[in-house]
């Protein structure tokens, strides 16, 4: 037991190390200038540098409606494969499953290309000003529903994950027989034990929106994670201590989702 004990805490001391390392190294480098020693300077910077309030909000925006959809799509959907159509379930699997087998540039080529070929042969059509209006600049909601795809896989898993620690069925005609419908079965008996995994996949979701590059990059669109991108070709300091700054308040979001979730069960088990 002894060994054990140690091996655990050797594997988290080197976890630990892997991920504070170059933490470290980047606090540092964003504070230590040459010739002038410590200065904060790029963290007092962060504010006023343009673009950083409205791509940081835009980002906040689009995993909000993100999260939303994809709670919205996904959890009537895992809950019918536990009740209803459980013969499903291989081929939702497969499907949440996709975006984690095509690469992101390959993704978004074809949303360019389905994006270029819809003026093209639509442009007499009604559907020619919804191609206009997904890709609002103000608020891209093609980028959402690009963000919807790829957070497939993390929300699929934390909500089958929840699932299956509650009996689902018997949740659902208990509520049935005290004259509750369908969906107020779902809301108020199924929904209350699903928290943790709700605030899973919640958490992943956002995590997964504020961190992506490629298809905000390749669209032409501009939220928090494209501007630390273009911030960096100029002002490396500013743009590692934005960096620095995010994957700090991405921390605090998990601790806190891991404090409101213990708490949480702690509730519902007194």
């Amino acid at each position: 037991m002894a060994r054990l004990n140690l091996w655990r805490w050797g594997v988290l001391a080197l976890a630990g190390l892997y991920f504070l390392v170059p933490l470290a190294a980047s606090v540092v480098f964003t504070v230590d200038v040459p010739g002038q020693g410590l200065n904060v300077d790029a963290y007092r910077q962060i504010l006023s540098t343009p673009g950083f309030g409205s791509g940081l909000l835009l980002s906040l925006e689009l995993a909000a409606a993100t999260i939303v959809v994809v709670l919205l799509l996904m959890v009537p959907a895992t809950v019918a494969l536990r009740l209803d159509v459980s013969r499903l379930r291989p081929v939702v699997e497969v499907v949440c499953s996709l975006p984690l087998v095509v690469p992101p540039i390959a993704f978004v080529a074809g949303i360019a290309t389905v994006l270029k070929w819809g003026p093209d042969y639509l442009s007499r059509t009604p559907l020619f000003e919804t191609f206009v209006v997904i890709q609002n600049q103000d608020f891209p909601i093609v980028l959402v529903l690009a963000y919807v795809v790829m957070a497939l896989p993390f929300v699929y898993r934390s909500l089958d994950a929840g699932l299956r620690a509650i009996d689902v069925r018997t949740l659902t005609e208990a509520a049935r027989s005290c004259g509750a419908s369908r969906t107020q079965a779902l809301v108020q008996a199924v929904l209350p034990n699903l928290r943790g995994a709700l605030l899973n996949a919640s958490f992943l979701t956002l995590a997964l929106v504020l961190g992506e590059f490629t298809v905000a990059q390749l669209l032409g669109f501009t939220p928090f994670a494209v501007w630390i991108y273009s911030v960096g070709g100029s002002q490396a300091q500013l743009s590692v201590a934005v960096s620095v700054l995010s994957l700090l308040v991405t921390w605090a979001l998990l601790l806190s989702l891991a404090v409101f979730g213990g708490r949480s069960r702690s509730a519902a088990k007194g």
